[in-house]
């Protein structure tokens, strides 16, 4: 079976939501690996390198008891500015690197798509594929990349999705799963919608399945945290956190310097990811790999976007404590709500296409099939596709949780996020405000083939949500006048 994952993180946004990553990754591996053993589990993420060889030698898991000599994320590492990877470098993660999965500059993209796609991408072409190459050829059997960006900023959006592209040329066969970021309608980056308009071109075109996380969704669920921690009780059982420092423009500071809550934010979208390849990663009844993901939930090429939402949703210092309330069934009424999604949409709102639900911990399938079936009639299901719940169930929980849920839903209430963006876009581009800037490095032209390429994808997700079975024609045999 496919083990190894490969993490791509780009730009300020991707490097700090990738460091919240890592650091939770070592604690669970740490909690579910009491022996400090190199097996399956921690191959997944990690290299084990005996560094007294020169060059350093990759070891095998072989029968999975060997000793960690030292451990290596399984990451390439870029961005056009140093500060973060500086800071990285210097903080408790910098041994999980080495100088050849890294790779920054000094001047950054000035949140301008095209300078970090059209720019910066062919400038560091060769760079980032030997960087890609030597990630990939330290993996015996690579499952997939895992893209960490943001599309509000530069690097993050334009030089993140000409990766993207990169790796559709290079590794065709393996799976290209993003987590993008999505500005809010209020980023501080004025360019915001332009970049976000021309990432997300690149998305639809390359990516093998998106999971977009949205900031003023990611911001509601940490505010509720932070209320609920100020009160100092379970009330709100369903807000999530997690620690980083994140957010999906260029400064990466808190707005109002509310740190506490870009760190809950972004252990958000590093507890999605660890949801998502726990069952890579760990045993269970019935593991789900990404394979399964895509091959059950994207229909149609271009319409790989995927509304995502966990249960219970809870910081990791303070997991027990919110989480504790949450029974089984609430767990899965959790997971529909519109309070839990990651994306400030709402599933019940519009056609859902499929759906997975990902649990980890004491669950069961029947704990599953019943609330499906409790749910099932607030739901808008394709017509074509009414049984369309993809199951799964891995037997190690997250830390601190006795059992999680992840739901994953191809629904068409993502075609307004989509509509909402392109009415940014389109306030702006009427009046050709900044397209000079973007003009220095791609043709005028670019602009308007992304607004088609969205604009016909969030038409497909309209005709899919308003699609109903074709009327069967009655036949009428020949020569009956009568009938």
């Amino acid at each position: 079976m496919p083990r190894e994952l490969i993490t791509v993180q780009v730009g300020q946004c991707g490097n700090q939501i990738g460091c919240r990553f890592w650091e939770l990754a070592l604690r669970e591996h740490a909690a579910y690996n009491p022996s400090g053993v190199y097996d399956d589990a921690l191959s997944s993420f990690f290299r084990n390198v005996d560094q007294r060889q020169q060059p350093p030698l990759n070891l095998p898991v072989g029968n999975g008891m060997g000793a960690i000599q030292n451990l290596k994320a399984r990451a390439v590492v870029v961005d056009m500015e140093e500060g973060v990877i500086q800071h990285m470098l210097k903080g408790p993660l910098s041994q999980l690197f080495d100088s050849q999965q890294l790779l920054y500059d000094v001047s950054g993209a000035g949140n301008n798509w095209a300078h970090g796609h059209h720019g910066y991408g062919p400038q560091y072409r060769e760079a980032l594929l030997g960087r890609l190459q030597a990630a990939a050829e330290a993996a015996d059997s690579l499952q997939g990349f895992l893209l960490l960006h943001s599309l509000g900023g530069g690097t993050g959006s334009g030089l993140g999705t000409y990766l993207l592209g990169l790796l559709e040329d290079e590794f065709p066969e393996v799976f290209r799963f993003s987590a993008p970021v999505f500005p809010s309608e209020d980023d501080h980056v004025v360019t915001s919608p332009y970049n976000a308009a021309l990432a997300a071109t690149c998305l639809v075109e390359s990516a093998s399945c998106v999971l977009p996380v949205e900031n003023q969704a990611l911001g509601a669920i940490a505010g509720r945290l932070e209320a609920a921690t100020a009160k100092g009780t379970a009330a709100a059982g369903s807000c999530l956190g997690g620690p980083g420092a994140a957010k999906a423009g260029s400064s990466g500071k808190p707005a109002g310097g509310n740190a506490a809550a870009w760190d809950a934010m972004n252990g958000i979208a590093a507890n999605l990811l660890l949801h998502l390849t726990s069952s890579v990663r760990f045993e269970g009844t019935l593991n789900t790999d990404l394979n399964d993901i895509t091959m059950n939930l994207v229909p149609f090429p271009r319409m790989h976007f995927l509304l995502s939402s966990l249960a219970p949703l809870a910081a990791p210092k303070d997991m027990a404590q919110l989480a504790a309330p949450r029974n089984v069934d609430q767990l899965f009424s959790d997971a529909f709500s519109r309070e839990s999604q990651l994306l400030a949409a709402d599933p019940r709102s519009a056609t859902c296409l499929a759906t997975a639900l990902m649990m980890r911990g004491r669950l069961s399938l029947s704990d599953a099939q019943r609330n499906i079936a409790r749910l099932r009639p607030s739901l808008k299901m394709a017509h074509w596709n009414t049984e369309g719940f993809k199951l799964g169930l891995c037997s190690q929980p997250p830390v601190g949780l006795p059992y999680s849920l992840l739901c994953l839903s191809n629904n068409c209430c993502i075609a307004d996020t989509f509509s909402a963006l392109m009415a940014r876009f389109d306030k702006l581009y009427k009046r050709k405000i900044f397209v000079h800037h973007y003009t220095e490095y791609m043709e005028a032209s670019g602009f308007e083939a992304a607004a088609e390429c969205l604009n016909g994808l969030i038409a497909d997700y309209r005709q899919a949500d308003g699609a109903g079975p074709a009327p069967v024609t009655r036949m009428r045999p020949r020569g009956l006048s009568f009938l």
